[in-house]
């Protein structure tokens, strides 16, 4: 395990997290004496890793409307990133497998990889704390976001190109109102083109209602 910590590069304080993780629940139910498959921890760990690529990309991509940071994070915490995460610390060899998963290539199965890379993010996160597991996760997810094809749009961008096309026009952002509470508002906006309006959006930025705003000028105008 001296070498996974190092690979990994955190050292265990109670490196029973650490056993618990890498124990796949065939190991655990051939022995059937007590011993904890890393079934729970990976139930942790899939929730510290959501609140870690959650809060990461809400930070790195400002103006990014909601839908598109749920897209963002759906492919870079997908079965096929992690398991790819996965075999970058050779996590497949350190697990602890029942005979039939080692007979089936179990160790370099997707699923079990994901799990168990989840799960080892739960043991850095129970053993050294949030800031651990962050420093871990993220030393995974940046390297991944460089070299991730990102599908924002500009639609402001965008609707801006198009516009400058006649010098004649001018389009400007207008804020009408806003609704729920403090901690979770929604703005509204809307673009207009000299003095009519040409699209109406919401967000829970206003920087997103904005966006949201420019592309359904674009749509009624179809350019989307």
């Amino acid at each position: 395990m001296i070498t996974l910590e190092k690979r990994i590069n955190y050292k265990f304080n109670n490196r029973q997290y650490l056993m618990e993780a890498l124990t796949h629940s065939s190991f655990a139910n051939e022995r059937n004496n007590g011993i904890k498959s890393n079934e729970r921890m990976e139930f942790l760990g899939d929730s510290v890793l959501s609140l870690i690529s959650s809060q990461f990309l809400f930070e790195t991509y400002s103006d990014m409307p909601e839908g598109e940071l749920t897209k963002l994070k759906a492919s870079l915490v997908c079965t096929e990133s992690l398991s790819g995460f996965a075999r970058q610390i050779h996590l497949g060899e350190y697990l602890f497998l029942g005979k039939g998963e080692v007979n089936t290539g179990g160790a370099n199965r997707p699923s079990i990889l994901e799990d168990a890379f989840e799960s080892l993010i739960a043991a850095i996160y129970l053993d050294g704390g949030l800031d651990s597991a962050r420093e871990f996760v993220l030393s995974f997810l940046k390297p991944a976001l460089e070299n991730h094809k990102i599908n924002f749009k500009d639609y402001k961008t965008t609707l801006q190109e198009v516009i400058q096309q006649n010098p004649d026009q001018s389009i400007n952002y207008v804020f009408v109102g806003s609704s729920g509470p403090d901690h979770n508002k929604i703005f509204e906006a809307e673009v207009k083109l000299n003095s009519n309006v040409i699209g109406r959006g919401k967000g829970k930025t206003k920087k997103g209602a904005e966006q949201a705003a420019a592309k359904e000028a674009l749509n009624l105008m179809g350019l989307l």
